[in-house]
């Protein structure tokens, strides 16, 4: 169940404040993960761990084997920080990576290139402990905004999202943004084993599908301050579908196989 501006289903709007000022630090008495997959951005670090608030429970980066000064900046930068070294590729790879090593209570995704503001964090925190079970930011939210989404971007991301609400009954307003939070007990549905980009596309395809509580917040995508984006439209946009077809053949198999398994049980 999606709760979000553009929800049918009752429940707390928790998306329709326009105002982007968060609480400088997380509620007490919950322990929150942040799992940050990195490649080459020693730049970006620096801004991007100045925002994160005050509370965290633990910081855990993924290094994709970078080849300039990342891990050492993030050392540097916060020696609390557990540093796992990523042993395949992709960003999917690298968030099943951090996910496996959490041990807080909730889990964000935050992304190393500064377009997802870590001064959110407070806003999704608090939406999972009003009751979600999984919090999605959006930029197209009421509050919501981008200034790095391209036209071709912003289309593609526009039809996926419609055929995801069609085929799962969901409200989507943003699939293909990255800066999500959830409690780690959603972890065994979400199973993640993807490699690339698409791993948003499969977290909210799986968690919809799991009939898991569903908030959607504002967020404002910023854009990247360094270096080049890893994101390819027409590649990472093709992934993208082929996951939603593949979950969605996958789901209908399994629902064949329903009445043959009632049968043989005693």
């Amino acid at each position: 169940m999606l709760h979000s501006a553009s929800v049918q289903s009752g429940g707390r709007d928790l998306s329709a404040r326009p105002s982007f000022h968060a609480p400088d630090a997380v509620p007490p008495g919950v322990r929150v993960s942040v799992v940050i997959p990195t490649l080459n951005e020693e730049e970006n670090l620096p801004s991007v761990l100045a925002r994160l608030p005050r509370g965290l429970y633990e910081l855990i980066i993924v290094d994709g084997r970078s080849t300039d000064k990342t891990v050492a900046v993030a050392r540097r930068l916060r020696p609390d920080a557990r540093i796992v070294m990523q042993t395949g590729r992709g960003k999917g790879n690298a968030l099943a990576a951090g996910f496996e090593v959490c041990t807080g209570d909730i889990v964000v995704m935050l992304d190393a290139d500064g377009s997802t503001d870590a001064a959110e964090i407070p806003r999704f925190v608090a939406a999972l402990c009003n009751g979600a079970d999984f919090v999605k930011g959006s930029r197209f939210a009421q509050g919501g905004a981008s200034s790095d989404i391209t036209a071709m971007r912003r289309l593609g991301n526009r039809v996926l999202s419609g055929l995801v609400n069609t085929l799962y009954r969901t409200s989507y307003t943003d699939l293909c943004y990255g800066y999500n939070a959830f409690w780690t007990r959603c972890l065994p549905y979400m199973r993640v084993d993807c490699n690339g980009f698409e791993v948003e596309t499969l977290i909210n395809v799986r968690i919809a599908k799991a009939g898991l509580v569903i908030h959607e917040v504002p967020s404002y995508e910023r854009d990247r301050m360094y270096g080049q984006s890893h994101l390819h439209v027409v590649r990472d946009g093709s992934r993208v579908l082929i996951t939603i077809v593949a979950e969605r053949i996958s789901a209908a198999a399994w629902r064949t196989m329903l009445p043959r398994r009632r049968g043989l049980r005693p």
